[in-house]
């Protein structure tokens, strides 16, 4: 059974321009064209476009799309991969939505008796879901890593994304108590921090010195590591830029 390309269009949500699209970068080839010039798409067809939608949402590039798609034996095992992925994001979400939930009580509740909002020795509940890091869900700009990461990711069980969440909160903290301390950003104990933050990237994909001090510009320019430094200690996105903009001078020059 084959599906015209306005179909497909309407089936998917994708616009037949984008279809097009698809098939001029050797993404998506139809079927075949009938002799009218109009597309016609088979099922084998409709599950590389599913493939493809997915990993738009979860963030990849279409030029890393092709990468995957090329290098990929087995549909079904690469499906088992995608589903992985948006079931960790599903749960990351729901505990998003559970931290907003429960810092709206905690608020409500201080605001209404004058108690403090949070437990002040477990400061890591507000950030539950938030996965604040300097490597996670926007590296858009250094597609491979994303996909490396998104790769990662769908081979981890959820109490190791849960762990791997709460150490990168854990060492967010470090850095705001070094920057409250009056710490400099080159000074040892704060390089020690960006080494183990270094070696975590680049246990994934080498990342030159450019590369590394483009990410740090990136705490400060994007928009979502910004906020996510920032939830934590006001100053801190900058902070860590000029952490890594010296352990970038002082160590991968």
């Amino acid at each position: 059974m084959a599906w015209p390309i306005a179909e497909v269009a309407r089936m998917s949500g994708v616009t037949a321009r984008t279809l097009r699209h698809y098939d001029e970068v050797e993404l998506l080839p139809p079927a075949w064209i009938g002799s009218n010039g109009h597309r016609y798409y088979e099922e084998r067809q409709l599950l590389r476009l599913q493939q493809i939608l997915v990993l738009r949402a979860l963030g990849v590039s279409l030029s890393e799309i092709g990468r995957i798609l090329a290098a990929q034996v087995d549909e079904l095992e690469a499906l088992r991969s995608h589903h992985r992925q948006l079931v960790s994001e599903r749960d990351r979400l729901d505990a998003l939505a559970a931290t907003v939930s429960r810092t709206i009580t905690e608020l409500e509740r201080s605001r209404k008796d004058g108690t403090p909002m949070t437990d002040i020795n477990r400061p890591e509940n507000l950030f539950e879901g938030i996965r604040p890091t300097q490597y996670g869900d926007s590296l858009r700009e250094w597609p491979r890593l994303a996909a490396e990461v998104g790769r990662v990711t769908a081979t981890m069980t959820e109490p190791e994304i849960v762990a791997g969440q709460r150490e990168r909160t854990a060492g967010m903290i470090r850095l705001a108590e070094l920057m409250a301390g009056g710490t400099p950003p080159d000074a040892g104990a704060v390089q020690a921090e960006v080494d183990g933050q270094y070696r975590a990237v680049t246990a994934l994909r080498p990342v030159t010195a450019e590369e590394y001090r483009a990410m740090g510009r990136s705490c400060v320019e994007n928009e979502q590591w910004r906020a996510a430094y920032e939830a934590i200690a006001p100053g801190l996105a900058a902070y860590q830029r000029d952490a890594i903009e010296a352990y970038a001078t002082a160590r991968l020059t």
